[in-house]
């Protein structure tokens, strides 16, 4: 995270089963026989392929115990301190930031989140650092200028002159095989403590947690984690064993809201990172698919007591007017009603399949629609409405900022 003049710390409050918004493109309606649309059937979410330029043939650490020392000897050349300036560096007017970073390939890529290298969290005008320096480990430090960011996932790139320095490449593992409890340590420069490691655990996966750069959104599938961060920390690499990167260090949440205490962090998962790196080298941005939906996870137990017919899926709860969403003919809640000592929208569609793939929550309809979906694809929204399946064909459009 920035420093603490310049920090952004989020407090995440606790939603039920975890909503979501999204959004669609223009419907075709209900299918039946005579329905011409063309389907793009989304696949399970996988991690993006790399092109070349950013990929880096490094070998994971030999064995499977946990040695941080060994982590930190192997890994921190690859880390570096980000120093953002906005406006002119020998200003004293002039706001800064510094985060964290590391390495990713040979060709000078270089990954960290988004909020280091812009104003994202801090003004609805969004403006990148006009001077970026990046600092290694041995204290040389060059100019990098930014490749591009994904606000959504809260994922910068940047780059530097591969000549200007050796590079030391961190290799990206599989956040998808990290596990509850599992070890892991992060390299960073908290509170501007460059080359710091810190070590600790797994504490929780799968978590939705609000991104600190669009506030509409939630980022899924973040990693919590009990390993110390702070200020300063956000950019850099979550380490596993081997010292494969599986998250990027992105956010804390304290009990004071300031950052300065004791807190549970959260990591960007890497897969994540890899779809946006991916995008971004290839056209300079980062597109998702939009449905204009909101929803709540279903669980057997509201199901039971709102007397819907299904124990799992996604329950819209409001779709915005105007929206693709609203064209399709997806129905959002109709009351709100107190149940289990929460107030539950309740009376739209549940989500229960797109595209055959199942859909047991919220994140769920996030993570398929995000990763696995493409602006402009048809997918096909199998829903329950008062108590009948129904299939309903959707255009995807694409996900844009919120104005203000």
């Amino acid at each position: 995270m920035r420093l603490p003049a310049l920090a952004v710390v989020t407090v995440v409050a606790a939603a039920l089963g975890g909503g979501a918004a999204l959004g669609i493109g223009k419907g075709t309606g209900w299918l039946d026989q005579s329905t011409n649309t063309v389907v793009v059937k989304a696949q399970p979410s996988q991690a993006a392929a790399l092109p070349a330029s950013a990929a880096a043939k490094v070998l994971p650490l030999q064995g499977s115990s946990f040695d941080p020392q060994r982590i930190f000897a192997a890994r921190s050349p690859g880390v570096v301190t980000i120093f953002a300036y906005f406006g002119d560096p020998r200003s004293e007017a002039t706001q800064r930031a510094q985060g964290s970073g590391f390495v990713i390939s040979p060709k000078g890529y270089i990954l960290t989140n988004s909020h280091v290298i812009t104003n994202a969290g801090e003004s609805s005008k969004i403006q990148a650092a006009q001077h970026l320096f990046v600092e290694f480990s041995d204290g040389d430090r060059v100019e990098a200028h930014s490749v591009g960011w994904d606000l959504y996932d809260d994922v910068g790139l940047v780059r530097v002159d591969p000549a200007s320095h050796r590079l030391a490449p961190v290799p990206l593992g599989d956040s998808a095989l990290v596990e509850v409890g599992q070890p892991v340590a992060a390299i960073g420069s908290p509170l501007g403590n460059e080359n710091t490691l810190t070590v600790g655990v797994v504490s929780a996966i799968h978590r939705s947690i609000g991104a600190i750069t669009v506030q509409k959104y939630k980022v899924i599938d973040a990693i919590q984690t009990d390993t110390p961060i702070t200020h300063g920390s956000s950019g850099g690499p979550l380490l596993d064993a081997r010292g494969r990167v599986v998250g990027i260090n992105a956010q804390i949440r304290s009990t004071s809201g300031n950052g300065n205490d004791s807190g549970i962090g959260f990591a960007i998962p890497i897969d994540a990172a890899k779809n946006s790196v991916a995008q971004l080298i290839a056209k300079g941005r980062v597109t998702y698919a939009y449905v204009g939906i909101s929803t709540e996870s279903l669980t057997p137990s509201l199901a039971r007591v709102l007397g819907y017919k299904t124990q799992h899926g996604a329950l819209i709860v409001s779709v915005s007017g105007g929206s693709p969403g609203e064209k399709a003919g997806l129905a959002g809640g109709s009351r709100e009603v107190d149940v289990l000592d929460r107030t539950v929208t309740t009376g739209g569609d549940v989500v229960v399949e797109i595209d055959g793939q199942p859909i047991r929550g919220a994140d769920d309809v996030v993570r398929l629609v995000s990763y696995s979906l493409k602006p402009k694809d048809v997918a096909v929204f199998t829903i329950v409405r008062h108590g009948q399946h129904k299939k309903v064909a959707v255009t995807l459009a694409e996900r844009v900022l919120p104005a203000g």
